[in-house]
Order: C-alpha cells, then structure tokens, then sequence
C-alpha cells in the first residue's frame, strides 16, 4: 500500500490518498487519525486535515508506515512545507543558546533600530532572538512592545514583513513604540479595518507592518493567509492569552490554523494562563504546532521558551493589599440567603449534566448573587430573583454597604488629595457611582464608551485625559472588562477600590497594573482596598483568585506575583459566567450545598 500526501493551500489542509482503500492497515490509520487529530474528514481513499495537526502527528505517522510497510510519497508542496518546518521546530529550539549582548546592540545598531534598551531588556533579548519563536511574559510596564520590535529587527530580512494580532485599544502603543524605534522608516502599521474588501485592498499594496484585531482576523483569514503564503512574515499575538480558549474559540481557531506559515513567531502577555494551566497549551502550539502539549508537560514545555521581567526586576513598590471585610445589613442577608436557598433548589437538576451546561447555569446563578452583594439594588427589577413588589421596591432604595463605603472612601482621600479608581464588574454600579461623586468630577468607563480622540470628553481617551490632567476630577470610576488593559493612571493615582471582583484573573491582574507599572516613583505605595461582604460570594471569589494567582507564579517562576489581601478592620465614614472556568465549579458548589454559611 502506498499513501500520497498532498497539501491543499486556500484550506491549509494536507490530503491522505491511498491506493489500496480496502487494505486493513488503511482503515487502521483512520482509527490512529481520530485519536491523535482534533477534526478531520474522511472519504473512502482520503483522510484530509489541517496541516498543523499533521506537523504533531507526522512522527507517529513515520513510525506506523514503517511498521506495516506502507510507502509515502510527497507532493512538492508537502516537502517545502516539511523542510520549512524542520527548521523552526521546538527540538531545533532547544539547541539555541542566547546570543551575546555586545552583538544585539551591534545588530540593532546596523538593522536602524535607534532606542536604547533597559538591562532587562537586553537580557530577554538575547534569548528571544536566538529562538525561532519566543515568548515574552513580562509586567506590563516592562517594554514588552520594544522587545518585540527588536526581536524583529535583529532578525529581519530586507523583505520581511511584520504582521500583530492586538486588542483594538494597543494599536496606538504599537505605532508610538515604531516611530520612537524606527525614526528614520516607516513609522505606523496599517490597520486591517473596514471589511474584506478594504481588507483585500491594503494587503495588495503589500504594506511592511500591519495589524489586526483577535475579532477581525477570523473573518478574513484566507486573505491573510494567503499575503503571509507569498511573503515571509513575522506574526506577533499581543496579549496572546486572548487564544486561551483553544479549539473551542473561533479567533483561536483561525490563529491556530495559520501558524505553521510565518518565519518567525512571537508571543506576548503578562498574564498568560489567568485561569489555569491549560490557557497555555494553544499559545504553546501557535509557536511550535511540531509537539503536541498535554495539560501535564505543558510548564516544563514552555520553561526554555519564555523571558519574563518581574515587578522586583523593575523596582517597583510592592502593592499594599486590603481586605475591608462588612457585614450586611439585617435586610440584604436575609434575602441574601433566600437567593441562595433558590439557587441552591434551581441547580440541583444540573450537578449531574455535562460540564459545559453545569458552567453555564451555574455562572448565571453566581452572577446573580455577585450582584446582590455588590448591589442590591441591581436585582430590584429582575421578578425571577424578587419575590414580590414589596421587597423589589425595597431593593431598589438600597445600593449596599459596599457602595457606601467605597463613596465614603473616595471622599474621604479626595480630601486628602488623593485620586481614585473605583472597579466594579457591573455597568448600572459604574454609573451610578460616578453619579453619586459628581461633585468630586467623577468620570467613567465602560464597554459603552466608544475609543477616540482624547480631545473628545466622550470618548474613553478624552476621559483618560481629564482624569490625569484635571485637578478637579478625583475619580475615575470603571469596570476591567473595558478598562483593565492600554491605561496607565501610575503617574496621577495611586490608589484603587474595588467595590466587586469576578473570577477572571486577567482583568483582575491587568485592572492592578493601571496604578502599579514602570515610573512609579520609590517613595509612593500603591494601595488597593478589596471590599468583601462577610459570609458571602465574596470570600468564594478571593480564594479562587488567589489559587490561579499563585498557580501562574509558579509557572513563571514570580514569587513578586501576590495578591493575598491583609484584613483590616471596617469603619464607616460620615459579562456571561464572570470569567469562571470548569476547576472553580466545586469551591462554588461546595458554597451552594454546604459552604460557608449555613442557610
């Protein structure tokens, strides 16, 4: 029996065609392709799949052909694509020793790129650009963008191109960081935008740097695919834990699809396995789609792959963590633990169900009680949670101890001279509390707030702008999952309450360094007040964000990575499952049937 393998360009899919389909060791490599491939299709004479899956799979391949005495013959597309390959596989990466540091400086030098770099970015360097893929895990703050730029640079050919997957609000970074690193060439990306058409158009003027969005991308991945196939390309994911979701995301997919196509690939993200380890395995398969990586060897997999600078290595001030533990009052406990008991009642019926439909009404339920605790009156209008109009209506004049206290705060170091931001996981509470401190020119930020100029007071940049420049405005009030990333406020505030925390991880960390990054000066210190209702949802929250905390900072060998919050005593003064995962499932469950208070 002989196989023939062909490769199908516009599809990225290489084709098994056989010339003997009846052969009983035929039908057995369909069996080993459905164990060892994500997805696939099969005919009687062909099994077709996507070539990335075959670079993991081509080894077993070699050995069951030579077991059973199958001849495999190669189109000449299939030996290009295999040769390319060799020479970027993680085996060839393991043999890369980091390049010295006089000859990067002379390298950069020579290849135009004009900005100086720090000690720790030299140091990170000179391993990234040994590598044929790299990954950088540093802070934020850290230069992370310039170290790609000189990963570039200093590995670039004269017709290489540079092609970022960025979240929207990093576009500006990228351009700045070019022009302050590249004066004397081109100095801005052309951003893919504006649909398939306009998309098809710019690639055709065969632009040298460009970038895109994780939304964008899926939608015209042919047509990237096909500009990275006739050009060599660079491709760079900037805040590549946003492919977290694997095979099961559609961005994920369509990145994952194309990875086997550039020169030379980088990854970046402070934060890159936010919920568990598991966010690792695509972002390691993107760089090196040649290994197959398990939840179980995917840390010691990553290990010789990425640099990381520390907040210790950059001489930051340790945040000082607060936990502001308040009771209820008599009312909100009361129906706090007849939501409690309801919801209990409500996902009986799904303990037993599969974990993707256990996490959707499990994550509804909690959401539900994170608002209550946060505000109470965010459930006033909500019949299914309200049993009657009696008690709606009694909600809806009660916001909660923890909105007072965080009111009461911001006044009290706006008193002091002090700015604030103020976090909150739910729009009605963002708006409402920037309402309530008007007087203290409170402005806020949410997904409703459209990016834009910072000339205009509307726009989330022209909010930014006030909030730094404005000596009346002393709050800025905000929710991480719109403002948690491309912000620094560290020059002009360094304080942050938070008035509510979901289960993400990343947004949490990232929604920290907006007061806690590169140029805060030695003598201020950062301070972040965590605010807890007792024997609540809270105390759940807390734990599960300290265990993936402490996870990824042994992962990434960090131990400056904390956020274990000290109590301190109370005064008063005069989006769909809240970023939870399977693995936080029992300690919420335990909470329903039998956690921390007794109902």
């Amino acid at each position: 029996m002989n196989i023939q393998l062909n490769y199908n360009q516009k599809k990225n899919e290489v084709i098994l065609i056989c010339d003997d389909p009846e052969d009983q060791y035929w039908r057995l490599l369909g069996r080993i392709v459905a164990d060892n491939v994500g997805e696939f299709s099969t005919q009687s004479d062909s099994i077709i799949f996507a070539w990335r899956y075959f670079l993991a799979f081509k080894k077993e391949l070699a050995i069951y052909a030579k077991s059973h005495n199958i001849g495999i013959r190669f189109s000449p597309d299939v030996k290009c694509l295999l040769e390319s390959a060799n020479t970027a596989s993680y085996q060839y990466a393991l043999k890369c020793k980091p390049l010295d540091e006089a000859i990067l400086i002379s390298k950069l030098r020579e290849a135009g790129f004009k900005r100086t770099l720090t000690s720790n970015q030299l140091r990170n360097l000179s391993k990234l650009a040994s590598l044929p893929s790299s990954a950088t895990f540093s802070v934020p703050g850290a230069g992370k963008t310039t170290e790609a730029l000189a990963f570039y640079f200093i590995n670039r050919k004269k017709e290489d191109k540079l092609l970022v997957v960025a979240p929207k609000n990093a576009f500006g970074a990228w351009d700045e960081q070019l022009e302050i690193c590249n004066p004397n060439g081109e100095s801005s990306f052309v951003r893919l935008r504006g649909g398939e058409n306009n998309i098809r158009e710019l690639l055709k003027s065969n632009p040298q740097y460009i970038i895109i969005t994780y939304q964008q991308f899926p939608r015209v991945r042919s047509l990237v695919s096909e500009f990275i196939s006739r050009n060599s390309v660079f491709v760079f994911l900037d805040e590549s834990h946003r492919i977290k979701s694997g095979k099961q995301g559609v961005s994920a997919e369509a990145i994952l699809n194309i990875s086997y196509l550039p020169v030379r690939k980088l990854i970046m993200s402070g934060t890159p396995m936010p919920q568990s380890v598991n966010d690792l395995i695509p972002q390691i398969n993107f760089l090196y789609p040649d290994i197959r990586v398990k939840e179980e060897d995917v840390i010691s997999i990553a290990q010789p792959l990425f640099v990381r600078t520390t907040k210790a290595q950059l001489g930051l001030p340790s945040i000082e963590h607060k936990l502001i533990s308040i009771p209820m009052d008599p009312l909100q406990y009361n129906i706090y633990l007849l939501l409690k008991s309801e919801f209990k009642r409500q996902l009986n019926p799904y303990l037993n169900d599969d974990a993707k439909s256990a996490l959707r009404k499990i994550g509804k339920c909690t959401i539900k009680l994170m608002q209550f605790v946060s505000n109470p009156a965010l459930l006033s209008s909500d019949m299914d949670y309200v049993f009657n109009q009696k008690l709606g209506r009694l909600l809806l004049i009660n916001n909660g101890p923890k909105i007072e206290y965080a009111c009461n705060r911001a006044r009290q170091l706006a008193k002091e001279g002090k700015k604030v931001i103020i976090w909150t996981s739910f729009v009605e509470n963002v708006e409402l509390i920037a309402e309530r401190l008007r007087d203290l020119g409170a402005d806020f930020i949410h997904g409703g707030v459209d990016a834009g100029d910072e000339d205009d007071n509307d726009s989330r940049e022209g909010k930014i702008k006030r909030f730094h420049d404005d000596p009346n405005c002393m709050v800025l009030v905000a929710n991480p999952a719109a403002a948690s990333e491309g912000i620094s406020l560290h020059k002009v505030c360094q304080y942050a309450i938070y008035v509510d925390r979901s289960f993400n991880a990343a947004q949490y960390l990232q929604s920290e360094d907006r007061i806690h990054r590169l140029g805060l000066s030695d003598d201020l210190k950062p301070t972040v007040e965590i605010i807890e209702c007792k024997d609540s949802i809270d105390e759940v929250i807390r734990k599960r964000l300290s265990i993936k905390v402490q996870r990824m900072a042994k992962a990434l060998n960090d131990p400056s990575l904390n956020i274990d919050p000290i109590p301190y005593d109370f005064k008063m003064f005069d989006e769909q499952v809240g970023g939870m995962q399977l693995d936080d499932l029992d300690d919420i469950i335990n909470y329903f049937f039998g956690g921390i208070q007794n109902d």
